[in-house]
């Protein structure tokens, strides 16, 4: 039996807590003496020689060896801090800050801020200043999104007031804030809040935490998208001054490619412009009329090295974020506009890829370059398709025969190979909204798609493929952009969707783009081309980043990499610098420890950043078209169906876009059930059928312009179906707004209690407002 002595110094040198049964393993102790150790350690814990916490022990001061413990900051170089959960501040002092490690070979969520974790405590860290260095085991919480409101002052000055919430799926719920809860919050503010004890009548009270921001500035709406998802707006100091300290890269160890007259075509707005083009016809007579189209990238991966403070932000952020009345960059300003952006006449570092294109539109051979290069030209979509019509400019003009003529000649070759390969051609126009100076919208516009758009598109595909099919012949890591195929269950579905519209799609297999767009063919130019477009949009799978390639559905290409971006994607960062080890470019390319595992956990988080992106560009949109149509309350629109569950009915405005909701329960004098295989509500006596694609008259009755909600009246009939005995439903004459449900209609089904409830849901499917450029 050891002594309290040896006890001791047994738990002292273990790294943190110990319990009974490591210690009765350690001195190899028999049954009768586990009861002789649990009465010395009582003692020991009973005279506070040690701590005992869930029949752990540990030397009093000292964290034990795992930690549950609260994410609560980053430090300059924006690491993550945490601080253990259970600490004593009145007997210990302040918590310790443990730096957070996360494992290469981990699994599950990555941390993030206000996150819960479970950590496993190593020795400290002088480097970074932090005594404890926690190593993630499992994340256990992720932490739950701010509860986040727009405060009114109470009237008369007296204080407190009420929250309205910012979030669609709590309208109609606002909360109350007493006198003195206010936190210095004016009428107006964007402000945090936590719920207080609840009283069992009136409205639920809540203190504000922090405010945010004021709505009263132009930027106010794309305010309330970065609170809501925790999406990183500013800089921290230590990023800043890494980017201004930055030096324009010299032509040393580059290719001198500045008499190559590249040029960018660009959207007019754009501010960086990290991609350039050039073509020609192709004078090897093995290749006749085949072309070299070279394709050079902004070398960002020159300013921004692994491990820097630059590198780590530009993980954290994922991707830029693009509002319409802000973008909020991955990258600083110095680095994303000024060094890194392919100006006209001026010497930007990139990396190039030369590929050879036979008559044929396919690519034969391709080439990397590590280049020093000067833009000829700085062109807008219009610009260079004006330019091809025959109206030029002063920009233009001289490089229409020598450069812009090639480049669509080179466009009309490679659109040969695109056409047999057969992507997946869905029409889904895109609208973009152009706003006041106020920062209020002015119209909404659906821009032409030019052969300038389709041009740059294809060029950057081929460049992506290159860039894939290069990595795995060096076989080095990379991050892949995947896209599965539909699952059989979403194949099933709209399999018997399309039954119903008398269009088969035949069972087989392996389903490819090509049956998919045999169907959008078929229904071309008819009034089922947007449903159809729609309904197989939805059928569609999620595309993401992977280390692992399963290939790309939609685009029908084996391997795929988003190289042509890396300004505004950390995805294309990484392709880059294993661009550069992989050819031997330098010595800032992707570290030699990188592995598959380590980029599949960087291919998890920059997918859900992608993710979070596009819901916050979306909801903007939402919030501004819905504060554009506030003042037209009673308006009557066309709309199409855009989607239909058992609440209710989503339509689309034809001009504006802007998408609202309508309650199944304003429907009519009926009781409406959903209908999953016509994707319809049907009602049940009548047979009235409203389904997505209908055209239909809508009455606006509702906004919500700070969730971004928009409640609507139909005033149009349905189609008849069969009803429910097999008879076809009778005919309602007359016309006009529809009325309410009748009294006593059953509960459940497409009865959702209180037609504002659900103003503005959110719509199934729908993607975000587009900048120009697809999301392949």
């Amino acid at each position: 039996m050891p002594t309290k002595e040896q006890v001791l110094a047994f738990i002292a040198t273990q790294s943190g807590e110990v319990g009974k049964r490591e210690i009765a393993r350690a001195f190899g102790l028999n049954a009768a003496q586990k009861i002789e150790l649990k009465s010395l350690l009582r003692d020991l814990s009973d005279t506070g020689t040690v701590e005992r916490s869930r029949r752990r022990l540990h030397v009093p001061g000292a964290l034990p060896g795992v930690v549950l413990a609260d994410i609560v900051s980053r430090d300059a170089d924006g690491e993550l801090i945490a601080v253990p959960v259970e600490w004593d501040t009145e007997t210990q002092g302040d918590a310790p800050p443990i730096l957070v490690q996360v494992p290469r070979r981990a699994v599950g969520p990555a941390p993030g801020l206000a996150d819960r974790v479970l950590l496993r405590i190593v020795e400290g860290s002088i480097e970074h200043g932090v005594p404890h260095v926690g190593r993630v085991i499992k994340v256990l919480e992720k932490a739950r999104k701010q509860t986040i409101g727009i405060f009114r002052a109470a009237p008369g000055g007296e204080g407190g007031g009420r929250i309205i919430p910012i979030d669609k799926k709590q309208l109609g719920r606002e909360l109350q804030v007493p006198p003195g809860a206010e936190h210095e919050a004016k009428d107006g503010d964007l402000v945090t809040i936590e719920l207080m004890r609840q009283r069992v009548f009136g409205l639920p009270t809540a203190r504000v935490k922090e405010k945010l921001g004021s709505l009263s500035s132009e930027k106010a709406v794309s305010l309330i998208a970065l609170h809501a998802h925790a999406i990183p707006h500013v800089f921290p100091e230590a990023v800043l001054k890494e980017a201004e300290a930055a030096k324009p890269v010299t032509p040393r160890g580059r290719e001198d490619w500045r008499d190559v007259p590249l040029v960018t075509i660009d959207p007019p707005d754009a501010k960086d412009h990290d991609d350039a083009v050039h073509a020609v016809a192709d004078d090897d007579a093995a290749n006749e009329g085949g072309f070299v189209v070279t394709v050079a990238i902004a070398d960002v991966s020159a300013y921004v090295r692994p491990g820097s403070p630059l590198d780590r932000e530009a993980l954290i952020r994922g991707n830029s974020v693009y509002f319409p009345d802000r973008v909020v960059p991955m990258l600083p300003e110095r680095i994303s506009n000024d060094l890194c952006s392919l100006r006209p006449k001026e010497d930007r570092p990139a990396l190039a890829v030369r590929m050879v294109i036979g008559a044929d539109g396919r690519k034969r051979h391709h080439s990397f370059h590590r280049i020093l290069m000067r833009s000829a030209g700085k062109l807008a979509y219009a610009q260079a398709q004006n330019a091809i019509e025959g109206r030029t400019d002063d920009t233009t003009d001289p490089l229409l025969n020598g450069v812009l003529k090639p480049l669509y000649a080179a466009y009309d070759c490679v659109k040969k190979a695109r056409d047999a390969r057969q992507p997946l051609d869905l029409d889904l126009p895109e609208r973009k909204i152009v706003l006041k100076e106020d920062g209020t919208v002015d119209r909404v516009v659906v821009p032409e798609r030019l052969d300038a758009h389709r041009l740059i598109e294809e060029f950057m595909i081929l460049a992506n493929v290159a860039a894939a099919e290069t990595l795995e012949e060096k076989k080095t890591p990379l991050v892949y952009r995947v896209h599965d195929g539909p699952s059989l269950e979403k194949l099933s579905n709209l399999r018997e969707f399309l039954k119903t519209l008398d269009i088969a799609l035949a069972k087989i297999d392996q389903v490819r783009p090509s049956h998919f767009n045999r169907i959008l063919a078929q229904v071309k130019d008819t009034d089922a081309a947007p449903l159809v477009n729609q309904v197989i949009l939805r059928s569609q799978s999620q595309a993401e980043y992977a280390s692992e390639n399963y290939g790309h559905f939609g685009l029908n290409l084996r391997r795929y990499a988003h190289f042509t971006s890396p300004i505004r994607r950390y995805a294309d960062l990484v392709v880059h610098r294993g661009l550069v080890r992989a050819m031997d470019f330098g010595s800032d390319g992707l570290p030699q420890d990188a592995t598959t595992a380590t980029l599949g956990e960087v291919a998890a988080a920059i997918s859900v950043t992608e993710r979070r992106a596009m819901a916050a560009e979306r909801e903007t949109v939402d919030r501004l078209i819905a504060h554009h149509l506030a003042d037209q309350i009673g308006a009557t629109f066309n709309a199409r169906i855009t989607g239909a569950t058992k609440a209710g009915l989503f339509v689309a405005l034809d001009v504006t876009g802007a998408d609202g909701f309508i309650p199944a329960s304003t429907l009519g004098q009926d009781y409406y059930r959903y209908d999953e295989t016509r994707q319809a509500l049907v009602g049940d006596r009548t047979g009235e059928m409203h389904r997505i694609g209908d055209r239909v008259e809508v009455k606006l009755v509702e906004a919500a312009p700070v969730a971004g909600a928009l409640r609507f009246e139909l005033l149009t009939e349905g189609s008849y179906v069969k009803g429910p005995r097999g008879r076809p439903g009778p005919l309602r004459r007359g016309g006009g707004p529809k009325g309410g449900s009748p009294a006593g209609a059953p509960k459940g089904g497409a009865r959702q209690g209180p037609a504002g409830r659900h103003a503005g849901s959110g719509h199934p499917g729908k993607g975000p407002q587009g900048k120009g450029r697809s999301r392949p």
